[in-house]
Formats: C-alpha cells, structure tokens, sequence
C-alpha cells in the first residue's frame, strides 16, 4: 500500500514529513510513503509581511486542496500554522509530541542574550507576536522585517542587516543548529505561539466518491497512534483560545498551556497592540481545553476585545 504525504517543501517542514513517514512505516511494515511537495501562498509571497498578506491558512490552504483532491492523503504542518477551522471532510487527526516550544535569541557576536540589546538595536523577526512583546520591554529597539526560511534568517544576521534574531528553539533544534542559539527566552518574556513546537497531522474524515473508504480509515487509524496526549490536551486549550479570538497574524496573540501535578491545564495568553505599548495578559486552571475560552474571555473583559476591533477596523481601511 502506498499513501502521500502533502508538505510544504523548507527544510525544517521536509523534517517533520520525514519524521511523520519513519513513524508511519514503523507502525506498518511493507506500508510506501512518498513526500508530494507543495508551494502554499505563504512559501510564494515573501517580500510582505504576513500580517499585511491577511487570510488564515496562508501555509495549509493549498496543502488541504491537495488532500481534498485525493492528490495527497495526509498532510503534515506545523501546529502553529493550522487555522482553527477545518475544511469540510478534513480533520486533525494527530498531534505529535512537542518540542521545546519556547523561542530562541540569537545575537551577533557581542550581543549574547536580549538584556544586553542596547537601545536603538535591529532585531530581526516577522512575528507581531515576537515583536510585540520584546517591543513591551525594550521600546526603543528596531524591528527588522525577516521572512524566509531558517538557513535564509540566519544569514541576513552573518550578513549584518541586524544586531540579533528571534527563531524558535524547537526549529532549530530539529535542523541541528541548535549550537547558534545565545540565548532562550523564558516564556514570560517571550510566551510562544499557539501550537508552537508541535507538529500536527492532518487526514480526511470521511469518505470521497474517488478514494477508497477502507484506505482513508487506515490512514486515520495510523496517524492516531502518532498522537501524544499530554500535548494534545494543551495545544487544544491554546487553539480554544485563539479561536474564541477570532485570532489571526494581524494580532499579537500568545498562549501556551502545560499540564500541572494533577492532570488539570494551566494556560497563559495575551493580546496585544502591535507596537508593544498595551499588553493584556493573564492566566487559568482547568480540567479542560475549556480554560482557553475562559481565558479569552477574561482578557477581552479587560481590554484584549479593544484592541482586536482596532486592529481589524485598521485592517479594513
């Protein structure tokens, strides 16, 4: 039997379909797993910055038209990418074990953590959540537009165009270049992205007039093995959070989710403005993924729902 993994074609996301196809294979001896590449809207545009691109799913859209199509049979993304709706006859069917979900500093030589940033330094990152809360603690620092894959980030740093990077640990970690990390910034510095760390694996869920029932349920039955519980009960709670915020790239929106000693969630979020000036953060305990709408729904009562409207009233202008 043979089944396709669709994957977006950088480095570190070849990685994780790699990873996803040794597991597979493992689970079922004799199993064939071919790797169908994939160029999403993300991949193509590079030269704006995803919050001004707009839209959810900029790096899974054309990867979930591939598995709709039969042309794929799973597809393999990272957590922090996936909107937190489906198409119709698409689902999650695994998310795998995380990684170190926190993000990572890297600095040019001289600059080895971000406390020895001086004012008026370029740092390097396209994420508004990134930005937005270093910018909290430093405003007097310049953020440097960075887009591209890993390999392209950290030339832009050797090559001068600013003093330090932010890149996630677990990324790195998996594409070996752990050794240029200077410095991890703890999560109430830097409190990651929603599924950060994560992989994620998605199949159909049903039945399509050109593909075979019995196929897909296998496929299901596989990737399910894959999951890892623990982590799947958090990255739920912080996508329960984003998506009682309606919560996209144009925001700068954070939540991680970790068990406690008891089997119950305990999540942190925030929300805030892009330029790092207003930042509304909090914290919940909870038996379920429920704890990230009570969340949500504690920030927005002290301010998180302004700035979201003021974001998105902006947007449409």
């Amino acid at each position: 039997m043979e089944i396709t993994i669709g994957t977006r074609g950088s480095k570190l996301a070849l990685w994780q379909a790699q990873w996803v196809k040794g597991q597979l294979e493992q689970l079922k001896p004799g199993l064939a797993v071919n790797l169908r590449i994939i160029k999403t809207t993300g991949d193509k545009i590079l030269d704006v910055p995803l919050s001004k691109v707009g839209g959810k799913g900029l790096f899974v859209k054309e990867i979930e038209e591939s598995l709709l199509r039969g042309e794929s049979d799973i597809a393999v993304h990272s957590m922090k990418d996936v909107p937190t709706d489906f198409p119709d006859g698409l689902h999650l069917a695994a998310i795998c074990q995380r990684e170190d979900p926190r993000d990572a500093f890297v600095g040019r030589q001289g600059i080895g953590s971000f406390d020895a940033m001086p004012d008026g330094a370029m740092l390097g990152t396209s994420s508004l959540r990134r930005s937005c809360q270093l910018l909290n603690l430093n405003p007097n620092l310049k953020i440097i537009q960075l887009r591209g894959n890993l390999d392209t980030r950290l030339r832009k740093l050797d090559d001068g165009l600013c003093d330090a990077i932010i890149l996630a640990v677990a990324g790195m970690k998996r594409l070996g270049v752990e050794g240029r990390i200077t410095g991890i910034l703890p999560v109430d510095i830097s409190l990651p992205a929603i599924g950060q760390g994560a992989v994620g694996i998605e199949c159909r869920s049903g039945s399509n007039n050109n593909i075979s029932q019995s196929k897909d349920e296998l496929i299901n039955s596989l990737a399910g093995q894959l999951n890892h519980e623990a982590t799947a009960v958090c990255v739920r709670a912080e996508r329960a959070f984003l998506k009682r915020l309606e919560g996209g790239c144009q925001v700068p929106i954070a939540a991680y989710a970790t068990l406690n000693d008891g089997g119950g969630i305990r999540i942190a979020g925030l929300v805030g403005s892009v330029d790092g000036k207003v930042m509304i953060r909090g914290g919940f305990e909870g038996d379920s993924e429920s704890v990230g709408v009570a969340l949500a729904e504690d920030l927005i009562r002290r301010g998180a729902g302004e700035i979201l409207r003021e974001v998105y009233e902006n947007n449409k202008g």
